[in-house]
């Protein structure tokens, strides 16, 4: 790095930042130069022979890469130098083909045994960039060598290389599924790591590759929690969200006590004393069911070690934790995370809008954890929009009797606002508040009725519709305000406040019976003019004054029907026809006429004014689909918690002898030379390159090159919890004294069996007495993979939570019997993993590989990335068939849109491809050939497949632009002896990708594409599909879009833009009054849009 600056300062001060050069002649200088003739001098420093002009060069490419400019056309120059003696030089090299190794695959191979060497590197750096370039290389059959690599860098003592392991887990598995089990072991391995850097990463691997094996985490539970504090951030978060699963499943709910305590009491204040005794017996069976609930100490552990994270600088590891508590703590104990949540409010307006959804699904279910924070929570004239309505949601939840006074000033200067979105749900909020609390009712109700005098038309219409609903509680006594109303149908031009009046005035028309007439008369002039909404209600008035006021009435209902019979809309037309046939007596009127009255003027329930997160806590907390309100792709759900407590002894927790300090310093001592002898491997001290030497006598921890923390502090945890745990774990170090006689005679009864068989499975479960007898044994039979379990076994006995003592748990536990043995020998043929020796991979396998988990390794989600979690969000990918086995001889070949982003062009369609071989002979040379696209198109054919074996299947990825058309895309397929031409045509909903928008950002977007560019269809909802959840998934699954929040409920609301021109479509399903509902498209892509709405409204409908 020394280099740099001398270099520059020759050139003339040129920076080296990766600016361009120019000349000092202005005809000759950079700016006319063209980028061909830039990199051609880039060329030529790489090609040089001194390491100062190769140092500068690489700088500079590393540069244009970070201010995204393509640099591949560098590739061949810069891989020639992957084998630079300098080490600057090198890593920067490695650098950059991590970022090309992908696109440009077959030159990346050509260094693969460069990077072999590469991973043997003193350098610890220089291996971890050697493993990182060798992941990013995804071609299936370089598998094997990336297996042995990962394999071998799981082993290193340089905890670096252990974390780029971790995080090369995923890459493979994305790449060769088959590798799952091989993948487990190193994973598992990895799992039983000390040092903070790789816990994270590992985590996150695990998360990826097998999320179901829970048994992987039992042995570890108890040091990932001790080694929490001490993670890095976004490990943080990783390790939160899984322990969050993890307890879910492990541990009793700590509210379940008091969840019955409420059903009683319920019970026993509203029951009669007939009702009493009947359920006697039943009471006196929950009685004996509700035990009193004890908080298992590794659920209290968890607790305990995250509440400090509540302090982080980091929103997502606050996050994390706060919705750890709320999911998992007890009801007392939530209340810490309402301060950390408020501290949150202060920070960017992203962080605010998550951390305010969250604390509004919270809010409802723990009000009482917020109200303090009241203030917190009042809105600024700075914050945006979406941050205004959230925090008005909040402070709607936290309203109560005692506060509703403070809450209804603020409301009122709110309605001053100039944003006419927040003005209108200011509104709302007032109806809720009003609603919920009963003695604020009238308050609330005069002071919307004095904002119908308001000169705003939207605050006014606003007011009409939430006073019809609060009016509909107890209409007897608020006439005179609909006398009020009526008068406003003059000066109202909005449709909805219109309606709403109508409406009112006609359900209670006996209350106002002089003024609803004439209200009528007026109505019926203007009916013509009138949108579609305020006729039917005009319709409906009509009736109803028919049926009380038919003297009145009746011509003017006449009248009325008479001009509906003739509207455009047949919807008016249609429930002319059908009241007047149902409030008009004739002879062919059937026996409905009698009943007329009953069913116009029936009683109707007041509405309830619900809040919009009531069931949103469903999905965890924290996560995109909580967001959304939608599940998103890669969601896992929250276990519900186990009825009985599963085995606690798994995670060996209990280790009563280290309460004294005295039994700490022997256990030391007896530990110390075993210790020291066998763990000459792996994650001890003296196995970092960079660390010093340390003493024998010192200490006992895992710490490593990165300053990690030792067992020292691991000890000092523990002491932490002995004194928290207090009374328990000293009536337990009695036991332990009783117990340890028979623990050293099980000891010696297993050294025989140990000391010869000596496989790696069986020294994880050594006692102290094992080990000593192994100490003797030669040293020069063990393998790496032996040394590491013992090293590993050794250092976690020091900290507690190692394999050895949680036998020793499970010898605490079991009675002094036969059953002791037979028990713990089910335990290691549970919890041991033999590592099998390294398999060759026979080539048929690894040609017929799925290439389809390339696309899989673009997803961001903490998800297994199997191949039956490609879209969870649909309910299956729709497969087509391109070739039919009759007709391709036996070759079966089926397509389908994976719906990722084609990595080498964001600008094509990915389609996977599935090709079987179901003849009795081998198919050779499987490639497109002279694809035929039509003008415009493009297609990137998918990498030929050499041989594919009887039986076999191949899945590979092709990208083609479809140029923003549904036309197919025709090209032949080959094998060696035969041509078949084929074709791909895409339905329209897969020629775009989803866009992720506010909602003020799609109304603006939406306000540009009107007239021409907006299609609208009326259509009716099935039975089937009315939930939200439903809706969804079916528009979600027709198209490939994304879901935009939306501040109404009967509102859904997409986004996405065409793969080739990035043109925005726009999509708004809006449900009306019972099953019918309005689909609007906005897009400047007048075909797409027409072809999609027929699309959606089919998968709608269907």
């Amino acid at each position: 790095m020394a280099a740099s600056p001398a270099y520059g300062e020759e050139k003339g001060g040129s920076s080296s930042l990766g600016e361009p050069e120019y000349g000092h002649d202005p005809a000759s200088g950079g700016i006319f130069s063209s980028d061909y003739k830039r990199h051609d001098d880039l060329k030529e420093m790489l090609d040089s022979n001194k390491d100062s002009l190769k140092l500068e060069a690489m700088k500079r490419i590393v540069a244009m890469i970070a201010r995204g400019k393509n640099a591949s056309d560098l590739f061949p120059a810069v891989v020639k130098n992957v084998a630079c003696k300098n080490i600057e030089v090198k890593k920067l090299v490695y650098v950059y083909l991590v970022r090309y190794a992908e696109e440009q695959q077959d030159l990346a191979l050509l260094s693969i045994s460069t990077f072999q060497r590469g991973l043997k590197d003193p350098n610890q750096l220089i291996r971890a960039s050697a493993l990182r370039v060798l992941s990013s290389i995804r071609v299936p059959i370089i598998v094997p060598i990336m297996m042995l690599a990962i394999k071998e860098a799981a082993s290193d003592m340089s905890p670096y290389v252990r974390k780029t392991a971790a995080h090369a887990i995923p890459k493979l598995y994305s790449l060769d599924s088959d590798q799952k089990d091989q993948l487990i072991e190193v994973i598992e391995k990895l799992l039983a790591d000390k040092t903070t850097l790789v816990a994270g990463s590992v985590v996150m691997a695990f998360e990826e590759v097998c999320p179901e094996r829970i048994d992987l985490i039992h042995k570890n539970y108890r040091k990932l929690c001790n080694l929490l504090i001490d993670v890095e951030e976004w490990g943080q978060v990783v390790i939160i969200n899984m322990l969050t699963r993890y307890a879910r499943t492990q541990f009793l709910s700590p509210n379940q006590n008091e969840s019955l305590l409420e059903e009683n009491t319920e019970k026993a204040f509203y029951g009669s004393e007939e009702e009493d005794a009947k359920d006697a017996k039943a009471e006196a069976a929950s009685l004996a069911k509700r035990k009193p609930y004890v908080m298992d100490p590794d659920h209290r552990l968890l607790l305990r070690n995250t509440k400090p994270l509540l302090q982080s600088r980091n929103a997502a590891v606050v996050m994390a934790v706060a919705q750890l508590y709320f999911h998992l703590a007890p009801k007392a104990e939530v209340g810490v995370i309402a301060k950390a949540l408020v501290r949150l409010l202060r920070s960017h307006s992203e962080v605010q809008y998550v951390v305010l959804q969250n604390v509004a699904t919270m809010s409802i279910k723990r009000r009482g954890m917020f109200e303090p924070y009241l203030k917190s929570f009042y809105i600024r004239s700075t914050d945006p929009t979406q941050i205004k309505i959230l925090k008005l949601e909040v402070l709607t939840n936290l309203a109560n009797e005692t506060n509703i006074s403070t809450i209804l000033r603020e409301f009122q200067t709110y309605i001053r606002s100039m944003d006419k979105d927040f003005v209108a749900a200011t509104i709302q909020a007032i109806g809720r508040c009003a609603t919920n609390i009963g003695k604020v009712r009238d308050t609330c109700l005069n002071g919307l009725v004095q904002l119908l005098s308001n000169r705003d038309e939207l605050v006014v219409a606003e007011s009409v519709v939430v006073i019809k609903k609060l009016l509909q509680m107890q209409p007897a006594q608020h006439s005179e305000i609909i006398k009020h109303m009526a008068k406003l149908t003059d000066n109202i031009q909005v449709p909805m406040a219109r309606a709403s009046i109508l409406w009112l005035i006609g359900e209670y028309c006996e209350h106002v019976p002089k003024i609803a007439p004439d209200v009528l008369r007026k109505m019926a002039k203007s009916f013509t003019n009138e949108e579609d909404i305020v006729k039917l209600q005009v319709i409906n008035l009509a009736a109803k004054l028919y049926l009380t006021n038919s003297k009145q009435s009746k011509l003017l209902t006449q009248y009325v029907l008479n001009l509906a019979k003739y509207d455009q809309n047949y919807d008016i037309r249609d429930r002319a026809r059908f009241i007047r046939q149902l409030i008009v007596p004739t002879e062919k009127s059937g026996a409905l006429n009698k009943y007329a009255k009953k069913l116009f003027l029936a009683q109707k329930p007041a509405p309830i004014l619900e809040s919009s997160f009531k069931d949103r806590d469903h999905f965890q907390l924290g996560s995109l689909s909580h967001l959304l309100n939608a599940k998103a792709v890669g969601y896992q759900e929250l276990p519900d918690w186990p009825d009985e407590a599963p085995d606690p002894s798994v995670r060996n927790v209990e280790v009563p002898e280290w309460t004294k300090c005295t039994s700490r310093e022997k256990r030391k001592e007896k530990v110390e030379k075993p210790f020291y002898s066998d763990s000459e491997g792996e994650s001890g001290p003296t196995e970092s390159a960079d660390s010093e030497p340390e003493s024998g006598s010192e200490e006992n921890g895992s710490s490593s090159s990165s300053g990690s923390s030792s067992s020292g502090s691991e000890e000092e945890d523990e002491e932490e919890e002995d004194d928290d745990s207090g009374e328990q774990s000293e009536d337990k170090e009695e036991e332990e004294e009783e117990k340890r006689p028979k623990r050293k005679d099980k000891e010696g009864s297993h050294k025989a069996v140990l000391g010869t068989a000596g496989s790696p499975s069986e020294e994880e479960e050594e006692e102290e007495g094992a080990k000593k007898a192994k100490k003797k044994a030669p040293q020069g039979r063990k393998g790496r993979a032996e040394t590491s379990s013992e090293a590993s076994t050794s250092e976690s006995s020091s900290s507690g939570s190692d394999s050895g003592s949680e036998a020793e748990a499970k010898q605490r536990k079991a009675p002094p019997s036969s059953k002791a043995s037979s028990k713990e020998i089910s335990l290691l043929d549970l919890d041991d993993f033999t590592p099998p020796p390294p398999q060759p991979i026979p080539s048929s396998s690894i040609i017929s590989t799925s290439l389809v988990t390339d696309l899989e390794g673009l997803t961001l989600t903490d998800t297994s990335l199997t191949p039956t979690l490609l879209s969870p969000a649909f309910s299956a990918v729709k497969t087509y068939e391109l070739l039919h086995r009759m007709a391709g001889e036996g070759l079966a070949v089926e397509y389908c849109f994976s719906r990722r982003p084609f990595p080498s062009d964001p600008h094509m369609v990915a389609v996977q491809i599935q090709i079987s071989n179901n003849t009795d002979t081998e198919v050779k040379n499987l490639r497109v050939n002279e694809p035929k696209p039509l003008s415009g198109m493009r297609i990137q054919e998918f990498p030929e497949i050499e041989h594919l074996a009887p039986g076999d299947t191949a899945t590979v990825v092709m990208g083609i632009d479809f140029c923003d058309s549904t036309q197919a895309a025709n090209f032949q397929l080959c094998t060696h002896t035969r041509q078949f031409y084929v074709s791909i045509q895409p339905p329209v909903g897969e020629l775009m990708a989803p866009v992720f928008m506010s909602e003020n950002e799609f109304k603006k977007e939406q306000g540009k594409l009107m007239g021409m560019s907006e299609i609208t269809e009326k259509l009716t909802l099935p039975e089937k599909c009315r939930s939200d959840h439903t809706i969804v998934q079916q528009v979600t699954s027709a198209a490939n879009v994304g879901r935009v929040p939306c501040g109404a409920s009967n509102e859904y609301r997409f986004a996405a833009k065409t793969v080739t021109s990035g043109s925005l479509v726009l999509i708004t399903l809006e449900r009306r009054e019972g099953s019918t509902a309005q689909l609007t498209i906005n897009s400047e892509k007048m075909v797409i849009g027409t072809m999609l709405v027929k699309d959606i409204i089919q998968a709608l409908t269907q």
